[in-house]
């Protein structure tokens, strides 16, 4: 994967959740679209990490290429 279509992810990961939230300001969320919004989330920051990953080897000489996503209980709530 690409650093490009780790980007194109995120923008559509992206997308899908500002589509919810409208969804939630108005009619509010069901059960499923909660659980999806935690879907989002979770993929959203394994995206990010891995993109971290990618330029954090790539500035320091690395194979970015050996960047892994990482497991959503390592990735989940890291600080920005």
């Amino acid at each position: 994967m690409t650093e490009k279509d780790i980007i194109g992810n995120i923008d559509e990961l992206i997308a899908e959740e500002h589509k919810l939230r409208e969804k939630a300001t108005g009619s509010g969320l069901e059960e499923s679209d909660r659980a999806r919004m935690r879907q989002l989330e979770e993929q959203l920051d394994q995206c990010w990490d891995l993109l971290r990953q990618r330029r954090a080897r790539r500035e320091f000489g690395e194979d970015e290429n050996a960047a892994e996503v990482r497991p959503v209980n390592e990735v989940e709530h890291y600080q920005q």
